[in-house]
């Protein structure tokens, strides 16, 4: 069985009476049957280069007629959709937004062929068979089977475009020291020194993946406080280890992570990896060092 990977956004829509706005059946799957079962939020598989937030924009008037104002992140999940007849199993990244309605009028269906979507009152959504991540953003039970299979990567060798989902930590210790680590040789931002994390594996949740990386980059247990953001950087002329320049686009999620019992920091992945070295570092020692943008500006925002 084949793998292949999307990142899609949702928004979360409540009416004045307190009714969220869902979509019956499969509300980006188109003909494949990539979706999972059940209600869906309106929302839609980012194109490559489309900053998430716009996305949602994007996709919910597609979907609905509806403009909406994007408010804040609200979670972060995957699912895997196995296609048996078609040998492949669909992995997709979710990011959920919580979003206020800005205008304009709900057109039954939206876009053909989209279905008609609706109004549902908090009294009625437990009568709905919901999507595994609508009923767990909705804070109901939530029902669904394990999402890990046995497949193996649909690579393109003359694919130049590239999509990535990742997590990333601002990681800290009972002392208040922040955890970075140093990007190895012959990767984009060698030598400077980055936040814990990187791509999700295929079927793995950003939460796991980015407590996976955690150890392999630094050997440290760690344990995820909240999400705190989600952001997007592209590179249309990415040279990596590969040997060849790719158009990349990473969408980032953002964690707050405590580290309860630090240890001395190692390397622990294989050799090759992204990582060099890693190494704790207290506040005041933050501007010696050669900090990528990304570890600059979370860092500047989030860690307070």
């Amino acid at each position: 069985m084949k793998q292949r990977r999307r990142i899609a956004v949702h928004g979360v829509a409540h009416d004045p009476g307190g009714r969220v706005l869902l979509v019956p059946g499969a509300g980006d799957a188109g003909p494949d049957g990539d979706e999972p079962d059940g209600w869906h939020l309106p929302g839609g598989v980012i194109e490559h280069g489309e900053r998430p937030a716009d996305a949602v924009v994007r996709t919910y008037r597609e979907q609905t007629g509806l403009d909406v104002k994007v408010l804040t992140v609200r979670n972060v999940r995957a699912d895997v959709v196995r296609r048996a007849a078609a040998g492949v199993a669909v992995h997709t990244d979710r990011v959920i937004y919580a979003v206020t309605v800005a205008g304009s009028t709900l057109r039954n269906g939206g876009a053909a062929p989209a279905p008609p979507a609706e109004w549902v009152g908090p009294e009625r959504l437990g009568e709905r068979p919901l999507a595994p991540y609508v009923a767990e953003g909705l804070a109901l039970p939530v029902t669904e089977s394990e999402i890990l299979v046995e497949a193996e990567p649909d690579i393109d060798p003359a694919r130049r475009t590239v999509q990535r989902f990742a997590a990333y930590g601002l990681v800290t210790d009972p002392a208040d020291r922040l955890l970075l680590c140093r990007i190895a040789p012959g990767y984009p931002g060698a030598g400077t020194w980055h936040l814990p994390g990187g791509g999700t594996d295929f079927g793995e949740q950003a939460t796991a993946g980015l407590l996976r990386e955690l150890a392999e980059e630094a050997d440290q247990k760690g344990r995820v406080i909240r999400l705190l953001d989600v952001s997007d950087f592209r590179n249309p002329a990415a040279m990596g280890p590969e040997g060849y320049p790719m158009d990349w686009q990473t969408v980032r999620v953002l964690y707050r992570v405590e580290v309860d019992e630090p240890v001395t920091p190692r390397v622990t992945e294989a050799a090759g990896g992204s990582t060099a070295d890693a190494a704790w570092f207290r506040r005041a020692e933050l501007h010696r060092l050669r900090l990528n943008q990304f570890a600059r500006s979370s860092i500047g925002s989030h860690l307070v």
